[in-house]
């Protein structure tokens, strides 16, 4: 027959907490690699935004140009490139000028007709309430009442003793 209490093998009491251990690491690594993973892609979003800021300024500064050559291309196509004059120059900045409003206006527009179709997130809003009316309407269950003898720093009037406390 043999012993139950073989010194070969862990008690229960030992596994369990082997397990325990070997959990809390696992959990904690877990917490580790996602810190990690959100610090990479905090890093990524960082600099792909920064980046984006920078080319956005480039060609913020880039528009005066493209008046300038816009307006240039509409004297040289009127016929100031030969000589003939052309159309005043003044006219093809002004005309230049016009059609960058026009193209600003035009995407205001659709930017304003897709934003008017946003529209708040209903179903989430939906689920929500009913989840606040059944947590409201919740009633938790009545827990039985503990012998005086398991309670605390209780004193057992019938016998006069007094149950210690614990430090735990």
């Amino acid at each position: 027959m043999s012993d139950l209490y073989d010194k070969g093998e862990p008690s229960l009491g030992q596994l369990v907490a082997s397990a325990t251990a070997e959990m809390s690491a696992l959990v904690h690594d877990e917490i580790a690699l996602a810190k990690a993973e959100l610090r990479q892609d905090v890093k990524r979003g960082a600099i792909g935004s920064a980046a984006g800021v920078a080319a956005g300024v480039v060609l913020l500064f880039s528009l005066p140009m493209l008046s300038f050559a816009l307006a240039y291309a509409i004297n040289t196509w009127t016929g100031g490139h030969n000589g003939n004059g052309g159309w005043n120059l003044v006219w093809c900045f002004l005309l230049s000028f016009t059609a960058n409003v026009l193209l600003a206006g035009l995407l205001g527009l659709l930017a304003y007709s897709k934003f008017k179709k946003v529209k708040p997130p209903e179903k989430s809003i939906a689920s929500a309430k009913r989840t606040a009316a059944i947590v409201q309407n919740v009633k938790p269950h009545p827990r039985p009442e503990a012998p005086k003898a398991l309670v605390k720093g209780s004193v057992d009037l019938d016998k006069g003793t007094v149950v210690a406390r614990s430090s735990v």
